[in-house]
């Protein structure tokens, strides 16, 4: 199979055997089952621009609808380019036909390559910056540097003192104009990642009813830009994951005609369905960012599946091969499958 660089799975699966949900008591008629799960994201075609005012503040415009928080990461990543507060960045989506083509919004991509994109925007807004600032002090743009957020004059500069981002901005109108830092690129790949899961699930052996009593999810996420956002995608995907292991199936009548094609009918978890799900983010660099991220969203979907299938084996000792483990089916299978001793 493929050999990844760097890639948080051993570190993954000690912070698991480690955690004190390991090991934790486990009360009746309740299982505990471990899975790993792993996705390769993508990479695909990005685009991005950042915009200067004349007050210091940017803005940040990409084609990616914000379905996880990465408008908020595209803010933070041109704040933290450019050195000015993340409050002073206005990220907004735009169509692939005025802010430049932009693949499509999935696969775990958007964090990852768009937000390669704002980076490189940034960079060449700063590189105008630079400019600007070394043509204020009529001396080489290549002599200039920028720190902490300043363009810094080369020794020996008469009457050149450092420059902010909003005093170079203030004089962009005399200095060439507007500012647009401009990038489109295409990333090849992104960073794969795993995941690992522990799920505690208790069963009623009179109806075959079951329910999620605790849950870990561990992820190798590269870094996260914005930990609350990456942690709630952690958590969507557990939410989803789980919905697919326990409950979620569609139903056809003889006729082949679906009978539970509404959501009164087709059962997904809701809020009161699940315990607050407890995340543990591992961060292994991905080397092909620049900031080291890794897609998020898809990793965690893809281990609750076995590990809610291993817990119920661990809480009935029957193993169940076929999803979802609703309560008529677990049911009949308590009542009718020989049980299987732990550890087959």
């Amino acid at each position: 199979g493929p050999k990844y660089g760097p890639i948080g799975l051993e570190l993954l699966l000690e912070t698991a055997r480690r955690h004190p949900h390991w090991t934790a008591p486990l009360g009746p008629n309740q299982g505990r089952g471990f899975a790993v799960g792993f996705w390769f994201n993508a990479g695909m075609n990005s685009s991005a621009t950042v915009t200067l005012n004349a007050d210091g503040s940017a803005a940040v415009v990409t084609g990616n609808p914000d379905i996880g928080g990465t408008r908020v990461a595209q803010a933070l990543m041109v704040a933290e380019e450019l050195a000015i507060p993340v409050e002073r960045v206005r990220s907004s989506v735009g169509d692939t036909d005025s802010s430049g083509f932009t693949d499509v919004t999935g696969g775990s991509r958007v964090c990852y390559a768009t937000g390669m994109a704002v980076i490189r925007a940034a960079e060449d807004a700063r590189d105008q910056l630079k400019a600007r600032a070394a043509k204020m002090w009529n001396v080489a743009p290549d002599a200039v540097t920028w720190q902490d957020g300043r363009a810094i004059p080369p020794p020996g500069t008469e009457k050149a003192e450092p420059l902010t981002v909003a005093e170079i901005a203030a004089k962009m109108t005399h200095t060439g104009g507007p500012i647009v830092g401009r990038a489109s690129l295409y990333a090849p790949m992104a960073g794969p990642a795993f995941g690992a899961h522990i799920c505690d699930l208790e069963v009623d052996p009179e109806t075959g009813q079951s329910r999620v009593v605790r849950y870990t999810a561990f992820q190798d996420v590269g870094k996260a830009v914005h930990p609350s956002f990456v942690e709630g995608q952690m958590q969507g995907g557990v939410a989803q994951g789980v919905g697919w292991a326990l409950n979620e199936e569609y139903i056809y009548n003889s006729d082949g005609v679906m009978e539970n094609a509404g959501f009164l009918d087709y059962r997904m978890p809701v809020a009161s369905d699940l315990p607050m799900i407890e995340t543990v983010m591992i961060e292994v660099a991905n080397p092909l960012h620049p900031y080291g991220v890794r897609g998020v969203g898809e990793v965690p979907i893809v281990p609750p599946l076995a590990a809610v299938a291993n817990a119920m084996r661990d809480a009935t000792g029957v193993r169940f091969t076929e999803l979802p483990l609703s309560p008529p089916r677990v049911l009949a299978a308590i009542e009718s499958a020989a049980p299987v001793p732990v550890g087959a």
